[in-house]
């Protein structure tokens, strides 16, 4: 019997390496230097990407991932009321003072951290609403539905029966942007059976640790459910996510995050063999047609820029048959969402449309067609796009060849316009008003693990929305009543 192949234990500069079946990338001086006995190379199937994994991390990974699966093989036996009650006492923790304090203290040194760095800090305190968005939902999912065991489908025969029914996955791996709330969001997995190991962007890292600490691992363990259930990869290295994702125990694996990012987890996953559920690029789209109701397209405006988020308005399209009407409107109501957060927002305009300014406008940037698909990520500075289109026709052609096919929202009275939209934009959310309210928690009560879009094509038989009662698989039993069947 043959014995295991060597383990690479260095590299050399300039080494060559195969990817992608006929592409060669090759290890950099600085790479070969920092490559000790142990450590592991990953590469990023569609870039080429060397990506440098130290022993230490992938050891992490590998225990936090290893838990989770020894958790996932004695939860089977753990009742749905026991789950519940994981769900309630995780909640109560989080609402009571005792535990909150030691974790808002974490936050409050993370984001001075984070600010000290220059990085944004919106979307990384643990605020008072973020806090009781996570305890409501908590509590969801602590009143849903049981998710094992559900009959989907039932197909009787003479003498026998056959039914598909629903089943956990297995162990969901997470790595999140930072924001704190993700923990109530990657718990709801549980709610039907699964288990989850998770890693969180090195900002809130303590945050992270603090929750944990002092309300999810003492809810698991007041609740009666294995320790591992739920796991935190205590590392702020990058190298822990790809070595978390590269493990093939891992049955579903969840990214959300900056848009290159997500896709270089995304490929480190799909190397090792495991479904990829991504959720990176973002940035929403509203058209205004030759129907549109001015006074509503300017509420929508503003409504669609109060905080930067992935369902933010990214691209305004206006007909040019009303843009003289509509874009001062647009400007008005970009200016107030600004207002709101006391800053100036910032306006690009793709080039050739300067004309549709105002006399003295000279903020704008001009952007090329292209940029178009470029996600503005602005902390408290509103910042969109505009474009003058011909018609409809071309507004829908513009998303659908540049944008990441998220979301689409069209301010139209004309009822075949709209039904002429939605039948040829290729997003996976659409809708007639503003463009935050796509958002699992918001549009249908049930904390997201994330939005996904049509980028890379669409998603058989799974919704835009990843929410904890959408990760499940299906078993098929049989129920023979003929003693005597035979086929």
């Amino acid at each position: 019997m043959r014995g295991m192949d060597p383990a690479l234990d260095s590299l050399t500069a300039g080494m060559a390496v195969l990817y992608g079946g006929n592409r060669v990338t090759r290890v950099s001086s600085e790479l070969a230097a920092g490559f000790q006995p142990g450590d592991r190379l990953l590469v990023d199937g569609d870039t080429g990407a060397l990506l440098h994994v130290p022993a230490a991390a992938q050891a992490m990974a590998s225990e936090a991932v290893g838990r989770a699966a020894e958790a996932f093989a004695a939860i089977g036996a753990v009742s749905d009321a026991t789950i519940s009650d994981f769900f309630d006492r995780f909640a109560a923790l989080l609402e009571g003072e005792a535990a909150w304090a030691p974790i808002a203290a974490a936050n409050a040194a993370d984001v001075a951290r984070a600010a000290a760095a220059g990085r944004p800090v919106g979307r990384l305190a643990a605020t008072p609403a973020m806090r009781a968005e996570m305890i409501a939902g908590l509590r969801g999912w602590r009143d849903a539905g049981a998710g094992r065991g559900r009959v989907v489908e039932r197909i009787e025969h003479d003498g026998w029966s056959v039914e598909q029914v629903t089943a956990p996955l297995g162990v969901v791996g997470f790595v999140f942007e930072g924001r704190p709330n993700v923990f109530a969001d990657a718990a709801g997995v549980i709610r039907g059976g699964n288990t989850v190991v998770f890693r969180i962007g090195g900002d809130a890292l303590e945050t992270a640790r603090a929750i944990s600490a002092h309300a999810l691992v003492p809810a698991l363990a007041g609740a009666g459910l294995p320790p591992g259930a739920a796991v935190l990869v205590e590392s702020a290295d990058r190298a822990a996510g790809w070595a978390m994702f590269a493990d093939p125990r891992l049955a579903l694996a969840v990214a959300r995050g900056s848009g290159p990012a997500v896709a270089q987890l995304g490929s480190v996953a799909r190397s090792a063999g495991t479904p990829v559920s991504l959720h990176g690029t973002g940035g929403a789209w509203l058209v205004a047609d030759d129907s549109a109701d001015a006074a509503r397209f300017g509420a929508v405006v503003e409504a669609s820029l109060d905080r930067k988020v992935c369902n933010t308005l990214n691209v305004c399209c206006v007909v040019r048959a009303r843009a003289a009407e509509l874009v001062p409107l647009f400007l008005a109501a970009l200016e107030r969402a600004g207002d709101a957060l006391g800053r100036r927002a910032r306006l690009h305009v793709a080039a050739g449309d300067e004309a549709w300014l105002p006399p003295g406008f000279a903020s704008a940037e001009p952007i090329a067609l292209d940029d178009l698909g470029r996600e503005w990520e602005w902390d408290e500075t509103p910042e969109v796009s505009l474009k003058i289109v011909g018609d409809l026709d071309e507004a829908v052609a513009l998303f659908n060849r540049h944008s990441p096919r998220f979301i689409a929202c069209l301010i139209a009275d004309d009822a075949q316009a709209q039904a002429r939209f939605y039948e040829a934009v290729d997003a996976a959310f659409v809708g007639d008003g503003f463009t935050r309210w796509v958002d699992g928690q918001y549009a249908f009560g049930r904390p997201e693990l994330g939005l996904s879009n049509w980028q890379h094509g669409r998603l058989f038989a799974r919704g835009g929305v990843l929410s904890g009662d959408g990760v499940f698989t299906l078993r098929t039993r049989m129920r023979q009543m003929a003693p005597a069947l035979r086929r």
